[in-house]
């Protein structure tokens, strides 16, 4: 398995018991398949199982764990890991709200944290389980899967044959090629959540969510943390003023940042500790960095070599992953894919939605009519440092360098009484419209419960609701999602208060007093 998982450990026992039973007999295959999915992370079990229930003969093929990376080394067991690291810096910032603490009276339990996020993710995995979908009618097959023409796939020796296939393989880590790394252990993500104890000091390479939202959560549970990354600043994909807060707070927090530099080799001089030389490409200095480990967030690779989609007639590119038209259809038209291993978008509900479009395309649009495009889903993102930083639509930078004439419109979170009481106020609301109308283009909102707060906006993004809409939404006070009204509101605001409407209110009112 190329996932981490600690033997003996009754979680992790737990864990493959339901996707991934040592004991699984693979069924025998049907005569052909509606839809075969290669692939059971959140795109192929979405197919798979919505396939199934709407009456469709299903054989759903995977390798690893089932759960893909969301359930197995991504949004749970990281999100478990942060929400232990949120307890513990609360704990540090009690004194602020009055509350006082002994802190000689606590600790963190490495051992505590890593066993708590292993068995959580153990009580989720029931929802990804082989046992479950073999309910709903999908033939599971454990093992891996190959195609080996343009209709048929085969897996553990078995032909499965099919009228329409899902790609849906998912992503893995990209390779860490820096000297001597491959004489030294180096954790990714598929590996770090296998940690029983925190390491006491911890080079983080990679600037991204991954990178972000990890340096800090293992810097508030206790660890020494170092970040490298090769550009200027984090979270590139990103508005600058949002990466600048996250920066400020990974500071804040104890991370020491070492932007604009890379890693010209990794050695080991005693077997324990792992020494790192980076150059900072500004002022072109070396600085040697030591620590007990080192994790790799240099992004994420699709996986599209070794399952014969040169037999299927599938084309694809290493970095790009599987070529895919907006019906998300390959080149082979009976072949879909979706997901990480197709989408710039590698995101767990990302996968879903495009899952959901699969269904819609390969089995209920025949000779292509009605099929959706997925370059109509709106879709957002969150890293879930804190503050969060929430994105949807485009950023101020895309929306320039496509040609608009924007308006601008920001509201600080230092302006809400929710957020003043509650000692939370770094971030804002920026909203990107259109220079004339109401349009809305996109938003960034950074703060804690960004990711919860971008929904709003995506709405109406995917329903063409303006600004004019959000202005005059009504919303619980006091709530964070205050701030969205009144950002949206400044544009109407400084229509109603302009000097042309005042003397025109003056006048009428004058003429209905008289």
């Amino acid at each position: 398995m190329s996932v981490a998982v600690l033997a003996g450990d009754p979680y992790d026992e737990a864990l493959i018991a339901q996707v991934h039973p040592r004991d699984w007999v693979n069924p025998t295959p049907a005569p052909w398949y509606n839809l075969v999915v290669l692939g059971a992370g959140t795109a192929g079990l979405v197919a798979a199982g919505g396939a199934a229930q709407l009456g469709a003969r299903v054989a759903l093929v995977e390798e690893d764990l089932m759960g893909g990376d969301c359930l197995n080394v991504g949004c749970v067991p990281s999100k478990a890991l942060i929400h232990s690291a949120r307890a513990a810096w609360a704990l540090r910032e009690a004194e602020a709200a009055g509350i006082l603490v002994d802190r000689s009276a606590w600790r963190v339990e490495g051992r505590a944290v890593f066993e708590r996020l292993r068995r959580l993710r153990a009580s989720i995995a029931p929802h990804d389980s082989a046992r479950r979908f073999a309910d709903w009618g999908v033939d599971v097959f454990l093992g891996r899967g190959r195609f080996t023409g343009p209709d048929r796939l085969e897996v553990n020796g078995a032909t499965l044959r099919f009228r329409r296939a899902v790609l849906a393989t998912g992503a893995g880590p990209r390779p860490f090629e820096v000297p001597g790394a491959d004489r030294v252990e180096i954790l990714t993500n598929h590996t770090v959540f296998a940690l029983t104890e925190l390491p006491p000091r911890l080079v983080i390479v990679g600037g991204g969510p991954i990178g972000c939202e990890l340096a800090q959560a293992f810097a508030r549970l206790g660890s020494k943390v170092t970040l490298v990354g090769r550009g200027p600043r984090l979270l590139s994909r990103d508005d600058p003023e949002a990466a600048d807060l996250v920066a400020a707070a990974l500071r804040r927090d104890g991370v020491a940042l070492r932007l604009g530099s890379r890693i010209e080799r990794i050695e080991s001089p005693n077997g324990l500790t792992k020494r790192l030389t980076i150059r900072h490409e500004h002022g072109d200095q070396t600085e040697t960095i030591d620590a007990e480990a080192i994790l790799a967030a240099v992004g994420r690779a699709p996986r599209v070599e070794g399952i014969g989609l040169e037999a299927a007639g599938v084309a694809f590119d290493p970095v790009r992953g599987a070529i895919v038209d907006d019906y998300l259809r390959t080149t082979n038209r009976a072949i879909f894919a979706a997901g990480d291993v197709a989408s710039p978008d590698k995101f767990t509900h990302a996968a879903e939605a495009q899952a959901r479009l699969v269904i819609r395309n390969a089995l209920f649009a025949p000779w292509g009519l009605g099929m959706g495009r997925a370059s109509r889903l709106v879709i957002p993102h969150c890293t879930y440092t804190d503050p969060e930083v929430a994105q949807v639509g485009l950023t101020e930078g895309e929306a320039i360098a496509r040609g608009f004439k924007l308006r601008v419109l920001v509201h600080e979170f230092a302006e809400v009484d929710r957020s003043v009481v509650e000692d939370e106020t770094a971030g804002f609301v920026k909203l990107i419209a259109a220079a004339r109308g109401d349009r809305i283009l996109g938003a960034t909102i950074v703060g804690r419960h960004a990711g919860e707060l971008v929904g709003t906006v995506t709405l109406a993004l995917t329903k063409g609701l303006g600004l004019a809409t959000l202005s005059r939404l009504i919303v619980p006070y006091p709530t964070r999602s205050d701030a969205l009204r009144q950002a949206a509101g400044v544009a109407e605001q400084a229509f109603l208060f302009s000097p042309g409407v005042h003397r025109w209110t003056r006048r009428w009112l004058s003429w209905v007093r008289g």
